[in-house]
């Protein structure tokens, strides 16, 4: 899958998070509904059986086909292939009385099959005449039909009853149905088309907690027949707006991901395997840890751009699942409810410690200085294990810590995300339905358009607040679902059943950050003899002043940030520039929150966090890693 395909997913993901919220709306916020899913044990089996076939299956032989047949080939292969259905597309086009769309396909068929060697060649792009697709669902659409039921359909993934029937339809019209062996040709363009995309599909299969439920919202609006009004009426919040612009942030190399590998570590706290993914330099060279945001996998784009960055600049880069994510809780938290920030650090600690130990085992003497970099809330949590490195002598020792975008006050950060979630509340009762719905529109219109940085994203203040926030809830959804799925404290009223989520899903929804604190994290180290009951005590725990000590003693932090992240106060980023002087705090004036990570300047200066960890001639020998006789730390960087 390339970069449109990522950014694609992205909106579509922000979209899924707002439909998912539908159900769990309070009677002031009234959501246009998903498609319903009465037959969601059905369609998670199908889900499974669809993972199954993507992942030892395509995956494994596409690997192979894409080594065989190069891309330019592969890209001519895919565009015969829409040569070929071009009557689908015109007589489409012709039953919707959509005229332009019939003469823009009739175009681009002629120039492509008579210049482009039969479609081989997709000159009608390079003289910029349009696309649009067309196909018996968006027609049964155009004529009244709206879907009762989405369906996942076995080898051809989301569907619903109108598209189902559309695309037995499409079967129906085409030549080739009827004539063997040419009935197999659109298997086969369809096989070469996915091999492009078939890695981010295991990727989004493997990183989301609940990639279906995802799916399953994004594909009701992505088959919306309506068009967006792009227009924006209301007054801009640049901090969120440029939040937003995180979806450029992505790998440059669309192989980079496939080239690494993927291990597990041991966790002795919990005696089960932790899963990480590494891209190991073929000598000895500077390593970098990369923990996420909060409840992002190993996986998560943005852990693999970083990787990517730093890989390409010399480094090695090894990537795990954030503290609050479902492979971390299961085989590495001892934490009931992640939330405690000195439980879930040394949690993190203990596992970055395995990682490696086991890494150092398969490769003795490839590891050279390391690094800790965490972006977000992973930001937070190596700060954490910064301030308290001083007196960890049994743990791996850290020569850089890396902190991107890190939030101070965690309980003030929940708030903020409550806020932005209930923004849509600003709008006028009698309109705001229909508000959040044209946003919706908005968003899934996105995910068909070629986005670019500099393409200012078409949202006011209320939209763009409310989609991050709805992002963030969605999130909380996961960690609730799965920390009480495996130990069930109790407070939810609907049980579990992994094949019918919706009723437990809408009950999560209405549980705020702060809810979620109050109402799960403190009971459950209520248990564990740890209270929690003031609020000052877990306050204090998530601030990063508690351990301003330990911070200004480690001269071997780096922060890179910016003064308009909507999770920091003015005091908050009054107290990071007293606590860090100017050599280890770089604060860019724009991009709200990871926004900016697409921009070169950003890029280097994360960069330059670590340019003291450069290769150092082999005549020098640099030790890394307490000496295990006396307890001490290896000599600090300049």
């Amino acid at each position: 899958m390339g970069n449109s395909f990522v950014r694609l997913w992205r909106c579509c993901l922000i979209l899924a998070l707002a439909t998912s919220a539908a159900h769990a709306a309070t009677n002031e916020i009234i959501l246009p509904p998903a498609v319903p899913d009465p037959l969601e044990p059905f369609n998670r089996t199908m889900w499974a059986v669809n993972r199954g076939i993507v992942m030892h299956a395509v995956k494994p032989t596409g690997k192979v086909y894409r080594f065989v047949v190069r891309p330019p080939i592969r890209r001519g292969i895919g565009n015969i292939g829409r040569n070929i259905l071009y009557p689908q597309r015109a007589f489409n086009h012709l039953l919707q009385a959509r005229w332009a769309g019939a003469g823009w396909e009739t175009e681009r068929f002629l120039c492509n099959s008579v210049i482009g060697l039969g479609g081989f060649f997709d000159v009608a792009s390079k003289w910029k005449i349009p696309k649009s697709d067309a196909d018996f669902g968006q027609t049964f659409g155009s004529w009244g039909w709206h879907p009762d039921f989405f369906l996942m359909i076995p080898f051809l993934g989301p569907s619903n009853d109108r598209d189902a029937v559309g695309l037995a339809a499409s079967s129906l019209a085409d030549p080739l149905t009827y004539f063997t062996p040419w009935a197999y040709i659109p298997y086969f363009i369809d096989y070469n088309d996915l091999t492009d995309s078939v890695e981010d599909y295991a990727r989004f299969m493997q990183s989301e907690m609940d990639p279906y439920a995802l799916t399953q919202y994004a594909w009701t609006f992505a088959r919306e027949n309506r068009v967006a009004n792009f227009q924006v009426s209301g007054q801009i919040d640049q901090p969120s707006l440029e939040t937003l612009q995180y979806v450029y942030f992505t790998y440059d190399d669309p192989e980079f991901p496939a080239h690494a590998q993927t291990a597990s570590a041991l966790i002795p706290t919990t005696h089960r395997r932790l899963k990480y993914t590494y891209w190991l330099q073929p000598g000895r060279a500077p390593v970098v840890y990369i923990v996420p945001g909060l409840g992002s996998h190993r996986l998560a784009e943005s852990s693999i751009a970083l990787a990517e960055l730093a890989f390409k600049n010399g480094f090695s880069a090894v990537s795990i699942s954030s503290p609050f994510n479902s492979e971390f809780m299961e085989n590495a938290s001892t934490a009931i409810s992640p939330g405690y920030v000195p439980v879930d650090g040394e949690d993190l600690r203990r596992a970055l410690t395995s990682v490696d130990r086991s890494l150092q085992a398969v490769y003795p003497g490839r590891l050279g200085l390391r690094a800790l970099m965490g972006y977000s809330m992973g930001a937070y949590e190596a700060l954490y294990v910064a301030a308290t490195q001083s007196n960890r002598v049994d743990s791996v020792y850290f020569d850089r810590y890396v902190a991107i975008n890190t939030p101070v006050q965690l309980i003030y950060s929940g708030q903020k995300l409550d806020d932005f979630y209930r923004a849509p509340l600003a709008w006028p009762a009698a309109t705001r339905t229909a508000e959040i719905e044209n946003t919706f529109l908005k968003v899934a219109a996105l995910s068909q358009m070629t986005l670019r940085p500099s393409l200012q994203l078409p949202f006011d203040s209320v939209e763009s607040r409310f989609l991050i926030g709805l992002t963030f809830r969605f999130t909380l959804r996961d960690i609730i679902y799965d920390s009480q799925r495996r130990n069930n404290q109790g407070v939810l009223r609907h049980a579990f059943h992994p094949f019918d989520r919706r009723a437990l899903y809408d009950e999560i929804m209405h549980y705020s950050y702060i809810d979620y604190f109050n109402k799960f994290v403190v009971p459950a180290y209520r248990n564990r003899g740890i209270d929690l009951t003031d609020p000052k005590i877990l306050q204090a725990a998530g601030d990063l002043r508690t351990y301003a000590g330990g911070l200004k003693n480690n001269h071997q932090v780096r922060l890179v940030g910016t003064d308009d992240d909507f999770l920091l106060s003015d005091g908050d980023l009054t107290w990071l520039r007293k606590t860090f002087p100017t050599n280890q705090i770089t604060l860019f004036p724009r991009g709200g929150h990871l926004g900016n990570l697409a921009n070169p300047s950003v890029q280097r200066a994360v960069l330059g966090a670590m340019e003291e960890m450069r290769p150092v001639p082999q005549t020098k020998k640099v030790l890394n890693g307490p000496q295990k006789s006396s307890g001490t730390a290896p000599p600090s960087l300049p």
